[in-house]
This record gives structure tokens, sequence and C-alpha cells, in this order.
């Protein structure tokens, strides 16, 4: 077996922090769910505004959890902003206004962690990281995967496969019946934006390599109806810093009939060996000198939203820099870029 990964273990007790943070929760959608769960272990986080268009959504959330029972409701974010002293914003919109709700919260210098992706182009990207500058703030993205056990131990154990020159990676998930914002281009975007964006991060995150262009495909072929405008099957091609290649597909193509909603696969081939995860198998290691071996000791998941605050707050590192959070929101605006206009798109 595989000896331990030395990370500090996963937070069960609470995350103190040196003064009460007002957080505001502007919208409910995507993985909201990513802020509201952690909160059991922040004490000192009060939820005092939740600005949604539906009553009857944010009733249900404060029914769901006491942290959010006394908030203020908003139909309008922008009043909440006005009207609220808040520390801290989450913004959870669907993806076409998003930039402009991130840019309002920098306008008011609170800081912002935020559905990914940030932006569907380069020119509300670029506005983001001036606001940023300029409101003297922190912003952070919803990128939990990063901070799962299986993606950490990847990182954790790619230098044993030398300089890696090929990755793979795949997300495929249920139809189901999306949400109507989902539905409609305008305010979804694409799937590459969507759902690519996770595996972009982490196929830079656990191979420590840079992209420095990328082609990409997108279509939507027999697709159910209730998944309106949403392609169900997308592939890029990247090239790597060092040369090397990388591959993205996915779909929304897997059966209701499977056990689970999605099945996200990563492979790194490197020069002396094999690393991959996938949840059939799990994370999994052969190298020039060790032969087919599992990884059971496997780092314990830790949350987005608690490094954000302990980095903030607490002045501790984090695992989700700005400048990785920005490197992969243009990466997926290139990529979606390349498949709207049937180009290789440098980045």
């Amino acid at each position: 077996m595989l000896t331990s990964i030395a990370l500090a273990p996963a937070a069960t007790a609470a995350i103190r922090l040196p003064s009460k943070v007002r957080l505001g929760l502007l919208d409910l959608e995507g993985h909201v769910g990513e802020v509201i769960r952690p909160l059991e272990q922040l004490p000192d986080v009060e939820v005092v505004a939740i600005a949604h268009a539906s009553a009857a959504t944010v009733h249900k959330h404060q029914a769901a959890n006491p942290r959010l029972a006394s908030a203020k409701h908003y139909t309008d974010y922008r009043r909440m902003l006005e009207s609220e002293k808040l520390d801290i914003v989450s913004v959870c919109t669907p993806n076409g206004p998003r930039a402009a709700a991130i840019l309002d919260c920098l306008a008011h210098k609170v800081h912002v962690i935020a559905e990914k992706p940030l932006a569907l182009n380069r020119e509300d990207l670029e506005k983001i990281r001036r606001a940023l500058v300029s409101a003297g703030t922190r912003l952070s993205t919803l990128l939990p995967m990063r901070f799962d056990s299986a993606y950490l131990a990847l990182r954790r154990y790619a230098p044993e496969i030398g300089e890696v020159i090929n990755i793979s990676s795949q997300k495929s998930y249920k139809a189901g019946n999306r949400v109507e914002w989902m539905k409609r281009q305008s305010t979804y975007g694409g799937t590459i934006p969507w759902i690519g964006i996770h595996m972009i991060d982490l196929m830079r995150f656990t191979s420590r390599r840079e992209m420095t262009e990328v082609f990409s495909y997108r279509a939507q072929i027999g697709a159910p109806p209730g998944i309106g405008e949403m392609e169900n099957t997308t592939g890029s091609l990247f090239r790597l810093d060092n040369g090397g290649v990388a591959t993205l597909h996915m779909d929304y193509c897997r059966p209701e009939t499977a056990p689970t909603h999605g099945d996200d696969r990563l492979r790194l081939a490197g020069t002396k060996g094999v690393l991959e995860y996938m949840a059939a198998t799990g994370v999994t290691l052969m190298t020039e000198s060790r032969k087919p071996e599992v990884i059971r000791d496997l780092p314990p998941k830790q949350s987005v939203f608690i490094d954000f605050l302990e980095h903030v707050y607490n002045h501790k590192p984090t695992l989700l820099p700005f400048e990785e959070i920005y490197r992969a929101n243009l990466i997926t605006i290139a990529a979606q870029e390349a498949a709207v206009t049937g180009r290789v798109i440098r980045i």
C-alpha cells in the first residue's frame, strides 16, 4: 500500500474567524450548496440577506436550513447590495447574467465567491479582473472538484509518473429535466463553459502543465426535450506547454439506469508511468518501478468555501488562488470560441 498523504485532516470542528462575517446570497442556482452546507462549521458567518426572484424558493431553503431562517429576502439583488452592509456575497445566478452581478458586487467592495464560469466572454472576464484590483477585495469561484479527495491524490502523486505528456478526461451526465435557464443558450452559455471548466481546472491542477491552444466541437444530437438548447456532446483538444496533448470529452448521454448521476474520469500519462481516476476503480498508479496499485489512503475532502474564508480572514494559503481561477476561465472561454468559430484558438 502507498504511504499516507501528508495533508491536514478534514475540518469537522467549528472554524473560527476573527470577527463576524455578514454573508449575502445572490441567487440560489447551481452549486450554492457549496456555500450553504459548510455553514454548520462556521458560527461566525451570518446569512443576513438572500436575493432571489421567488419567495417560495427562498422560504423552502430557509425551512431546510435554520442558518438561513433570519435572512431578509430581496427580489432585486441590487437593492440587497445597497441596503445591507455585507462582507461577502455568494453569486449563484444563471451563467448569462453572472458577470454583471459579480461586477456590481465588486463595485460595493465586498468579497465574492461566485458560481463558475465567471464570464462567458473575454471582455467580461477582463472587466472582472480589473474591478477586483480596484475593489481591493478577494474573489473565489465554485470549483469544488479541486477539493475532492481523488483529485488531491492525483496532484500529490503526479510527480511519480515523470513529465506529463498526455491527459484524457471525461464528464458524462444524465440529461434529466433541466431548469429553464439551462435550456436557453442566452442564459446557459454552453456545455463547455458550464461543466468543461471543472475538468480544464483539474487537468491543470493535477498535472501542473499549462495549455497553450485548443480546438473544440459541440453538437446536440437526438437529445431529450428536457435539456432544451443544451449541447449533449462536446470534444476539446488542447496542446500542452511541453508539446503534449490533453483531451476532454463530455456528454449528457448517461442512462437513467446508471447508478450515479455522473461519470467523471481523469488520466495522466507521463514519461515514467500512468496515474488515473474513475469512480469504478478509484485512484490507480503504475510506474516503471511500481506495479499497478490502488491508492487507498486518500487525503480528506475539503471545502472551497471554507478555504476561501480561511484565506481572507485567517490569512491562510488558498488552494484556489485567483490567478488560477482566471486562467481556467480564460481557457474555457477559448475552448468555447474554438467550438463556435471552427478555428484553433491560441490561449
